[in-house]
């Protein structure tokens, strides 16, 4: 791709034939077809052992060919109501409120001069097909849908959803809604790169993620020089690719962040490693407590009354009951950084409950049972939101 862009800009009849091919493929050409398979498949390869290590499961590949036979009717129809209009040679729909720097309508192409159609075409195609479709017709029906960009694609959904909406493509209460986020930077503040200048790898970079956790994990063995076994390895890819998402899904996902992996791999602050050792903190609690093997998976004890006989239990209920309507927050809100957030305020309140208010010294049996059930609903609400974040918890590392 990169070969073909950096070609296409130089070379006039490579881009005039590259335009062709496009408009070939659109029109279901069987050679141009052909050629455009053998390059998705190679693709998917490459594509599922990222979503291997992502733990990414149970995806409905949609490409914008999906909808390729839908885009001729999405014309038609605008044409028919008066929305697309002939535009220097090709079809565009002009929209209120949006113009070029020099005042003039901007146009929203929906079918290119050489018969091509355009990224706007297909949006609408999708809307369409995602909110008018029964399920039974191979929609979905959808009541909101979220198209999560970067940031530089902001004005383009906010004409396709105004097109949509005057096309009468949506009604209420159906939400179409743009999810922007920012850029990742170097630590320099520059784009985040690789020392020749080129882009970086998410799979590069998770595999290096890993193996400085395992590097981490290995320094902190009595025989350093000691290869991990199996089960530590499993802890290590846990931790690395744990921290990459996490220090993604920490920041207010508008903003563009500097990438460290010094950052999000640390011990101290809101990071991934922080939080599992938290989880894993609580389980060796709780098998202490209540005399089970550190071998063994931890049998989390019954619920039972809580008790509150000091300010720092008070404190971490409070925050515990917060959790319905952080949810909610984050549902509607789409800030997955709030989650994080909460994640690391629940462990800091857990610290301070733990340093004041003994378990396994717990003065009273039913407080003992209490404080169990305070370190249960804890661990649970770690778990819970660690597992949302995509991130597997460990019981012991």
């Amino acid at each position: 791709y990169k070969a073909a862009k950096k070609r296409f800009d130089v070379d006039e009849e490579f881009k005039v034939r590259a335009r062709e091919g496009v408009v070939k493929l659109q029109a279901g050409d069987e050679e141009a077809l052909a050629a455009w398979e053998s390059l998705c498949a190679a693709s998917r390869v490459e594509y599922q052992k990222i979503y291997d290590l992502l733990s990414i499961k149970g995806l409905n590949e949609r490409g914008e060919s999906f909808y390729n036979p839908y885009l001729v009717g999405v014309i038609e129809n605008l044409e028919r109501q008066g929305l697309a209009v002939e535009s220097e040679g090709a079809t565009a729909v002009f929209l209120d409120g949006y113009t070029n720097r020099d005042g003039s309508p901007l146009p929203m192409l929906v079918r290119k001069s050489d018969g091509g159609f355009n990224y706007a075409t297909t949006d609408l195609a999708a809307i369409r097909h995602r909110v008018q479709l029964d399920p039974s017709d191979g929609g979905e029906k959808a009541d909101r849908v979220l198209y999560v960009t970067d940031a530089g694609q902001s004005q383009h959904f906010e004409m396709v959803f105004a097109a949509a909406k005057k096309a009468g493509f949506i009604a209420e209460p159906i939400s179409l809604e743009h999810v922007p986020f920012g850029l990742v930077q170097g630590e320099d503040g520059k784009k985040f790169a690789t020392r020749s200048g080129d882009t970086v790898k998410l799979k590069d970079l998770l595999d290096e993620a890993v193996k400085i956790a395992g590097e981490d994990m290995k320094s902190r063995m009595d025989n350093p020089d000691q290869e991990l076994s199996e089960a530590l390895n499993d802890v290590a890819k846990t931790v690395g690719i744990g921290a990459v998402k996490y220090a993604d899904l920490s920041m207010n996902r508008e903003s563009n962040y500097k990438f460290s992996y010094g950052r999000m791999l640390s011990l101290n602050g809101n990071t991934a490693p922080y939080m599992l050792y938290a989880y894993a903190r609580i389980c060796g609690i709780v098998r202490k407590a209540t005399g089970q093997s550190e071998d063994t998976k931890v049998d989390w004890p019954e619920a039972s009354d809580i008790i509150i006989s000091h300010d720092a239990e008070k404190q971490l209920v409070r925050n515990l009951v917060k959790l319905p309507d952080i949810l909610s927050e984050v549902e509607t809100d789409l800030y997955p950084n709030r989650l994080c957030d909460y994640l690391f305020e629940t462990s800091q309140k857990f610290n301070q409950f733990y340093e004041n208010c003994s378990v396994n010294n717990a003065e009273t049996p039913e407080l003992k049972a209490s404080r169990l059930s305070l370190c249960t609903v804890s661990a649970a609400t770690i778990r819970l939101l660690m597992n949302l974040l995509g991130i597997q918890v460990v019981e012991k590392l």
